[in-house]
């Protein structure tokens, strides 16, 4: 059988003992299944706007971890400027079709699965880190779970940009967050410090061509 034809289920998840995600939980399906009947929602065939304009301004530097990247739009524009990239993500499925991109597009890059709840099981430290759209799909304690994970694998000073649908204006995302929220799960006891938090923009496949409100937020480690 097709991974196109399958519906999936929560038990066919590739990390045996990983408790779904609330999402998942929501909608009865591990995020695999997203990817099995075309584009996922998230899927834009291209990057986020907010990431190519950071990376053209030299936002990444060093070592880039890529943490939900889907099927790798924007890992692979970032490994295509020359940077050392790494993309994980949990479903299996959406990691296939980005290596295939990386192997037709012929940029160097890496991608693996990953759970972004234990990154520490990576091994691995990165001077930059990118969360493009799965902040806002975690609830209140896998958000201290997370932002715990993000912190096993960001070096001191290092860098963590969070581009997250927002709660400010219409038409906004299924996940909106408010900026609170943001400044509460990064904060100085848990290792970090909120540089900036700008409004910007979302692009999914449901939204026109202005896309969903977002934060685009700026996170050092400490």
């Amino acid at each position: 059988m097709k991974l196109s034809e399958r519906s999936g289920s929560i038990a066919d998840d590739p990390f045996p003992g990983r408790h779904p995600t609330s999402h998942e939980r929501m909608t009865g399906l591990p995020w695999d299944a997203s990817y099995h009947h075309g584009p996922a929602p998230w899927d834009i065939g291209q990057p986020q706007a907010a990431v190519a304009r950071v990376a053209s301004e030299g936002g990444f530097a060093g070592a880039v971890l890529d943490a939900g990247c889907g099927t790798g739009e924007n890992a692979l524009h970032v490994a295509s400027l020359g940077l050392s990239v790494l993309g994980v993500d949990v479903a299996e499925t959406a990691l296939a079709i980005a290596r295939q991109k990386a192997a037709e597009r012929g940029i160097e890059v890496e991608f693996d699965t990953g759970d972004a709840l234990q990154l520490e099981r990576l091994g691995r430290m990165f001077e930059t880190v990118l969360d493009c759209g799965l902040f806002h799909t975690f609830d209140g304690d896998e958000r201290t779970r997370y932002v715990a994970s993000l912190a096993s694998v960001t070096r001191h000073d290092g860098t963590l940009y969070v581009l997250c649908f927002s709660d400010d204006g219409p038409d906004t995302g299924p996940h909106p967050i408010r900026q609170e929220e943001l400044r509460a799960a990064f904060n100085s006891s848990n290792g970090w410090n909120v540089a900036a938090i700008k409004p910007d923009r979302i692009q999914t496949r449901f939204h026109d061509d202005n896309g969903a409100p977002a934060w685009f937020a700026t996170i050092k480690r400490i």
